[in-house]
């Protein structure tokens, strides 16, 4: 009961006039950054934190927070209507949420599955921040090297399994990616890799233009490809069939109930996620989206299921709530936008840690309680515009080519200030399409080039940490769980195609 007291004088703090402006202008600037490929949260709050200057703290903060969590919603926008991410966390929905807006024909739904998931699962991860915010930013401590690489090893095992019913492909694309993801400087000797001579090599294939080539741009070759009279036809006139009214895009019951499960699971489990040091939304994004592939889908996943798109949107902004936990009660940022969160909170004269629950309470509930208002705020806004964004697919595919090239161009530049971010996004996107082409979803790629930095730093140091000895895997009881889930998942993948041909022989 103490915490909802703290609350409802948080809300008094963040109810006040200046506050809610400040929120509602965070929430609609944070949509507007998400859905423009190539910027994302990290650039969209640094470049506005100037403008905080003049703000008292409690303002400053709640606006850049709004934008922060917002930015979840929009970059669902552009990777249903495009099949190009907003931001990095939106890379899984461009897996089942530009399907189900092109094939099965229902962008609508797509963005309102979106845009609920998104709301369940931040209200999951604010109310989970509410109640135990200090004591899970203290859970969050005792997952050292060794919890996160078992964590690490289970998601890189599920990422696999993504592929259809052939693992054999899942395994070797994921290898793929990790292949990519080692190119560059060692972050622990500094040493170079892979980088053949070239010295913008040393700094590693940059993320953001690598995911919006190998999805957006691959997207474009594919149109270009597939574009004959027959198709553009039938294309432009099932475009011209879609519903663009907020009332045809509404959910029935049974696709509510469809969601909320995943919603949810993914809730809960992106909130967790989102309080480890140095696992972030994305991370979040594609542990929720993995570990829906082990429950039942309506459709499979990637064809356009509803149960796709809201765990992988749930988790994403679950874990932005769950980010605030740490940078509050330990001012320890979760990710690159934490970073710069937690810079602008000295810049303000308060420091995190975990005095400040206690020496800034108006502070922190305030905080608080404006991320629930941004929550509504920004499913308001969103359901809203529905409508318009859906004109999007409405534009013939000749007019589309060359407008999701300049978006992918600018998105690629834009992260990189250079053409090399615009040649590694042209490069990406010949290989996503190969891969497409020969039935290798790019998918497991992208998640193992995400996963596989972390996971190389966490295991390093975890044997730095033991000597060299395994046994620190499973001498930590955190450790052992997690190792113990590990292996029966490769036992049960060895195991089931076994049973399963013995089933067949009987």
């Amino acid at each position: 009961m103490e915490h909802f007291a703290l609350l409802i004088q948080g809300f008094g703090t963040a109810l006040t006039p200046m506050n809610v402006g400040a929120c509602m202008l965070g929430a609609i600037l944070g949509l507007i950054v998400g859905a423009m490929p190539g910027i994302g949260s990290l650039a969209g709050v640094a470049l506005l934190l100037p403008l905080t200057y003049k703000f008292n703290p409690a303002t400053a903060i709640i606006m850049l927070g709004a934008l922060y969590y917002s930015n979840m919603y929009g970059g669902s926008f552009s990777a249903i209507l495009l099949n190009i991410p907003g931001d990095s966390p939106a890379v899984c929905t461009t897996l089942d949420g530009y399907p189900m807006a092109t094939k099965r024909k229902r962008p609508g739904q797509a963005l309102l599955t979106a845009n609920m998931a998104s709301c369940i699962g931040g209200t999951i991860g604010m109310i989970i921040l509410t109640f135990t915010g200090p004591g899970l930013a203290n859970l969050g401590l005792k997952f050292g090297p060794s919890e996160m690489t078992a964590i690490l090893l289970i998601a890189m095992t599920s990422i696999s399994w993504l592929v259809g019913e052939n693992p054999i492909k899942g395994v070797v694309i994921t290898c793929f990616g990790i292949l990519l993801a080692s190119m560059g400087m060692d972050t622990l000797s500094g040493a170079p890799r892979y980088e053949f001579g070239n010295m913008y090599l040393l700094g590693g294939i940059p993320f953001t233009p690598f995911v919006i080539g190998a999805v957006g741009f691959a997207q474009v070759i594919n149109l270009i490809n597939d574009r004959n009279s027959d198709n553009e036809k039938r294309a432009d006139a099932a475009k011209n069939d879609m519903k663009l009214s907020i009332r045809g895009s509404l959910l029935t019951g049974h696709d509510f109930k469809r969601l909320l499960p995943p919603a949810l699971r993914s809730g809960v489990m992106g909130t967790f996620i989102g309080v480890l040091p140095g696992a972030g939304a994305t991370t979040g994004s594609f542990m929720g989206y993995a570990v829906q592939k082990k429950f039942k889908s309506e459709e499979p996943l990637g064809t356009g299921a509803i149960e796709g798109i809201a765990a992988a949107e749930a988790a994403n902004n679950a874990a932005a709530a769950g980010a605030f936990a740490p940078l509050l009660a330990l001012g320890i940022p979760g990710s690159g936008t934490g970073a710069v969160l937690l810079g602008g909170l000295m810049m303000w004269g308060l420091a995190p840690g975990p005095l400040l629950f206690e020496n800034e309470p108006e502070f922190c509930w305030g905080l608080i309680a404006s991320l629930y208002l941004a929550n509504i705020f920004t499913l308001l806004v969103a359901i809203c515009i529905i409508p318009f964004l859906i004109q999007i697919l409405s534009v013939p595919v000749k007019y589309m080519i060359p407008i999701i090239t300049v978006v992918c161009v600018v998105g690629a530049y834009s992260t990189s200030n250079s053409m090399y971010g615009v040649i590694v996004m042209f490069v990406s996107g010949v290989v996503g399409y190969l891969l497409n082409k020969n039935n290798f979803p790019a998918a497991p790629m992208l998640l193992s080039f995400v996963l596989a930095p972390l996971l190389e730093d966490n295991m390093r140091k975890a044997f730095i940490l033991s000597g060299g000895s395994l046994g620190i895997f499973f001498t930590r009881p955190i450790t052992c769980v997690l190792m113990i889930v590990f292996l029966g998942i490769i036992l049960a993948s060895v195991l089931r195609p076994m049973l399963a041909k013995r089933k067949a022989a009987k």
